[in-house]
């Protein structure tokens, strides 16, 4: 399969592509870095993406920017930081990419447990992945060719130990059970899924 990887050159992107690359061919795409690079928050960017990428048969996101901060000092500015990233970012590589995706192909989107438990200075990431996954349930119905949609939604994972004073309580989801989390979703049959590792 060919499968491209937005934010390949992340922590979870870079350990996703080490894991599929055995068995499939890995397009690594990232903001400055991977065999392409794109910014997410711009149409034309994913639009330039797909077009020298050309047909692919899975797209799995694990990008996303989003503003972390207080609340009570939290502007229009920093919150739209999360719509045009995290939520308007996925949502247009879906709606642009499924004019390039092959038959049968799918995409997987990442959001995160935010989305039902959420934490101090993480509204704009709640915000941002309850839109994306209302976003996979509705597209899960229309999208055509037996195209499917999903998201990956993991608490905080063991790698990124510098976000781990911000979950207090949470066990952190291994790098191991996040592969079979997009493993489940690229190469399973399920669609309009929100799949929690």
């Amino acid at each position: 399969m060919k499968i491209i990887i937005i934010g390949a050159t992340g922590t979870m992107g870079k350990y996703l592509s080490t894991a599929f690359e055995k068995e499939h061919e890995i397009i690594r795409v990232g903001s400055g870095n991977g065999d392409f690079q794109v910014d997410i928050t711009a149409v034309e960017s994913i639009e330039n993406l797909f077009r020298q990428v050309g047909s692919f048969d899975a797209l799995i996101s694990t990008a996303g920017p989003t503003h972390v901060g207080p609340w009570k000092k939290m502007t229009d500015k920093e919150f739209r930081k999360g719509i045009e990233g995290k939520m308007m970012g996925q949502i247009n590589l879906v709606l642009i990419g499924q004019h390039y995706i092959n038959p049968k192909g799918s995409f997987t989107l990442i959001t995160g447990g935010l989305t039902y438990e959420p934490q101090l200075n993480f509204a704009n990431a709640s915000a941002a992945n309850g839109a994306v996954e209302s976003f996979i349930r509705a597209a899960a119905i229309e999208l055509d060719n037996g195209i499917r949609i999903n998201a990956v939604s993991p608490t905080v994972i063991e790698d990124s130990p510098q976000y781990f004073s911000y979950f207090p309580g949470e066990i952190p989801v291994t790098m191991k059970q996040l592969e079979y989390g997009f493993r489940k979703s690229v190469f399973g049959a399920n669609t309009g899924q929100i799949i929690k590792p």
